[in-house]
């Protein structure tokens, strides 16, 4: 699989592309099957004959870039903005991780406190991308409203 925003050859269990920062699925530039540059608007990738349009499902709602964005900001470490924008996995992590870590730093001395902070600066870092426009999409490729 190639990014389509960049090019770059993407791990097909990957999310975002290494070289870009892209989400998975977002960008017209390249083919997500051979790499190929394609034209703007185009349907069909020329080199190898790949669909390169997927419609967004029916019924399918643009998330708000800002929502998510301040979500992130001020309540990443609880993972809120990835609940937000559909990224399960990541929001249980970040749940979990902040959860447990409160309440172990009773018993820890704050020790664990240094994995909720680790969460908080990764929400943050998510939310300021968010905002800025690096992270573009939701979960399902649709690209978020401003």
């Amino acid at each position: 699989m190639f990014c389509k925003n960049c090019g770059n050859q993407m791990d097909d269990l990957a999310v975002i592309c290494v070289k870009c920062g892209a989400a998975k699925g977002t960008g017209a530039n390249f083919c997500p099957n051979c790499g190929a540059p394609t034209t703007p608007g185009a349907n069909v990738c020329t080199q190898c004959g790949v669909a390169l349009y997927t419609p967004a499902p029916p019924m399918a709602q643009q998330k708000s870039k800002m929502a998510a964005g301040l979500l992130g900001v001020f309540l990443g470490g609880w993972g809120i903005h990835n609940f937000y924008l559909g990224f399960t996995n990541k929001a249980l992590i970040q749940l979990i991780v902040t959860a447990v870590g409160l309440v172990l730093s009773f018993f820890t001395c704050g020790i664990t406190a240094l994995a909720m902070t680790g969460m908080w600066i990764w929400g943050l870092v998510e939310g300021i991308m968010i905002l800025t426009g690096s992270i573009n999409a939701d979960a399902n490729g649709i690209p978020l409203r401003d």
